[in-house]
């Protein structure tokens, strides 16, 4: 459970079905088996991974966004939620990286 990497590769590039969202999440985030695939379960490991220095590099989220455009707006809002946990007290520890093709965004 919650093996460090560093960094964390999320790569969205080949999502075809709902549910391979979270299963790509689980494997990159290396999340426990009881991690129960939605957005509430998705908020309650990541703040699980606060207080270690975590880098996260997503990759295919355009793609998230063309097929799945609701529910990558939700990861983005809990992705920016968790790196500014506690009033940013953690900020410093979370580095969180999107990559698409030739375009870079920090959040």
């Amino acid at each position: 459970m919650y093996k460090h990497k560093n960094p964390y590769i999320i790569d969205f590039s080949n999502v075809k079905y709902y549910m391979e969202i979270h299963e790509i999440i689980k494997e990159a985030l290396d999340f426990p088996d009881y991690y129960g695939k939605n957005w509430d379960a998705f908020w309650d490991c990541l703040t699980d991974m606060v207080g270690r220095q975590t880098n996260i590099e997503i990759y295919g989220f355009d793609t998230l966004q063309q097929k799945f455009s609701e529910d990558a707006n939700l990861f983005i809002e809990i992705i920016k939620e968790f790196k500014h946990y506690r009033n940013d007290k953690y900020a410093h520890e979370i580095t969180i990286r999107i990559i698409d093709g030739n375009t870079e965004q920090i959040i």
